[in-house]
């Protein structure tokens, strides 16, 4: 049965409260519409593109990098409480897949979670120590990975951070990484 254009816009609404990196593909999908008419959904409710909403998440929610320069983290930081958690996208592209199959090279997703897991510590230096890592399935040419990262465990110089990377909802790949934090910011 198809929604009503109030009962659609409402779910439209609640869905990107809950989940602000849908694509106009993605919930055109799940509503049974077209893309037009979710862009027109959206237009109507004052709700902007993905890339929008992007840098809003990222200028509200965004503590300033101490161990990486920005351009440094792979994927686009959308989120970061230093020492506490951060979000990132990477949205897999030609150069990040495998020709002859179309999948991901996993250093990629690694770097996501890796890079993203330095940047949540605040310290000046932070480098990976170990990381206990876990590919679950395979990520193909065109999906988006969102990566979110928590400080889970302090010590006075090591941090740990475990990440994990989701594509529509699905665990894609889960790292736990120990860090060193350089001991002038203990």
């Amino acid at each position: 049965m198809r929604l009503s254009k109030k009962e659609r816009q409402k779910k439209l609404t609640l869905a990107l409260e809950a989940e602000p990196f849908l694509t106009d593909e993605e919930m055109a999908r799940r509503y049974g519409v077209s893309i037009q008419t979710i862009r027109l959904d959206r237009m109507e409710l004052g709700i902007p593109e993905l890339r929008g909403r992007i840098k809003y998440m990222a200028e509200k929610n965004f503590d300033h990098v101490r161990s990486l320069y920005p351009e440094e983290v792979v994927g686009q930081v959308t989120e970061l409480k230093l020492d506490h958690s951060g979000i990132s996208l990477l949205e897999i592209r030609e150069e990040h897949v495998f020709a002859r199959n179309r999948i991901a090279r996993g250093h990629h997703l690694f770097a996501q979670a890796n890079s993203l897991a330095v940047a949540v510590v605040d310290a000046e230096v932070v480098l990976t120590a170990t990381a206990s890592i876990r590919f679950i399935r395979p990520v193909r040419l065109g999906e988006r990975c969102v990566a979110k990262a928590y400080v889970t465990k302090e010590t006075h110089h090591r941090t740990q951070v475990d990440v994990q990377t989701t594509v529509e909802e699905e665990i894609v790949f889960q790292g736990v990484f120990d860090v060193y934090r350089s001991k002038e910011d203990s």
